[in-house]
């Protein structure tokens, strides 16, 4: 039996093309960075260009406003608390839509601790930000903002352009989450008036572990974890040459192979999404045009998210229920509850996320697997 992995989201193949740009770093080639030898010099130089490939990808002014971190979930310690503690002589408020992430929303709470004010803002049901209320929610004390650039959880993008206008003309610095948007859809930094940027290495097609932030020239921050320094003093530790020249080599081909795949992904995507539509009690969750390309997903009534993964993966058939950091918990999803659904509703979730290897020769077995486990479930279902 074929297995269909719809869980891009969580965890991307790494890409062929990328493993052949950065094994020689994993397998041979060696050096410190830091070093003024032969071997430090090039693999300072790898660095130097794949950080030059990432700020092409986002549009950045310099290269040198990219970061490579060790992930997402990094890059947002230090955009939200690194950048608030660094600025804290000019105000004490945190502000973040109420859907972001966890590795933003856990950050923003822990700086409480230190004296700052945190403030959410609500989301309509499609989990579009509701603008008037951040016209409210930021301050001139509101040292950072963040707003995701769009939801790993239900796939709306957000009116990224209209939310930097509002925190430039109240606040101080607008972050933005782009670890489900960069290499999906064109992000362009410049333009939308974003100071901070967050990207994941492996949702571009490179390693696990790899991630970067980008930080306008002019934006101060602190590092969150202390050492030797590297990294503009912001991330220490000795660099990961396989994981940064992987990372800069997925920003590449993301960027070259972007529009072909925004629209072959959108024909799946809709196609997934006419077809799970005809299930009983099924609802599409977030936006149902302004969303990623490559994201579906789903609530069904009187049924539970991991019974509807478990009977998925009996077919051959990989989907998310939840986010990937949060969906072992038995919580319901903060932000299927922030969107306006019950607990009940918010436990019934599927989330089918495409990547390279998915096709539209593969929707009617991804129907067939939905179609029978719904309908197994509901068969069984005590609700």
């Amino acid at each position: 039996m074929e297995r269909i992995y719809l869980d891009h989201a969580a965890a991307m193949p790494v890409d062929p093309r990328v493993i052949d740009a950065a094994l020689p770093y994993l397998a041979g080639k060696v050096g410190n960075p830091s070093g003024l030898y032969e071997e430090g010099l090039m693999a300072k130089s790898a660095i130097e260009e794949a950080r030059g490939r990432v700020a092409d990808l986002i549009n950045a002014e310099d290269t040198q406003s990219i970061v490579f971190t060790g992930g997402a979930t990094e890059s947002n310690n230090i955009a939200v608390r690194g950048t608030a503690l660094r600025n804290a002589r000019t105000g004490k408020k945190v502000v973040t839509s109420a859907i972001e992430h966890i590795s933003v929303l856990n950050p923003a709470k822990d700086l409480q601790k230190s004296g700052f004010t945190y403030a959410t803002v609500p989301v309509d049901p499609w989990g579009v930000v509701d603008c008037e209320a951040l016209r409210e929610a930021v301050t001139p004390d509101t040292t950072v903002t963040s707003v995701m650039y769009a939801n790993n959880e239900i796939g709306t993008v957000e009116p990224i352009r209209e939310i930097g206008e509002i925190v430039h003309e109240r606040g101080k610095y607008l972050h933005v989450d782009a670890t489900d948007a960069g290499g999906r859809i064109p992000i362009d930094v410049q333009r939308d008036g974003i100071d901070l940027l967050t990207l994941s290495g492996n949702q571009l097609g490179g390693p696990e572990g790899t991630g970067a932030l980008y930080i306008r020239p002019g934006v101060r921050s602190q590092p969150v974890v202390l050492g030797g320094g590297q990294e503009r003093g912001l991330r220490s530790g000795t660099e990961d040459l396989f994981g940064i020249v992987g990372m800069g080599e997925a920003a590449r081909i993301a960027a070259a192979d972007m529009p072909g795949e925004r629209r072959r992904l959108a024909a799946i995507r809709d196609r997934l999404i006419e077809g799970i539509l005809t299930l009983e009690e099924a609802a599409l969750t977030g936006h149902p045009t302004d969303r990623l390309p490559h994201h579906a997903s789903f609530r069904f009534s009187r049924i539970e998210g991991e019974s509807i993964q478990l009977g998925m993966d009996f077919f051959g058939v990989a989907v998310a229920t939840g986010s990937a950091c949060t969906s072992r918990t038995l919580e319901a999803s903060h932000v299927l509850l922030a969107i306006g659904l019950a607990h009940a509703e918010a436990h019934g979730s599927m989330i089918a996320t495409l990547g390279r290897s998915n096709t539209t020769e593969q929707v009617p077995a991804v129907l067939h697997a939905a179609r029978e486990t719904v309908k197994r479930l509901r068969a069984i279902t005590p609700l």
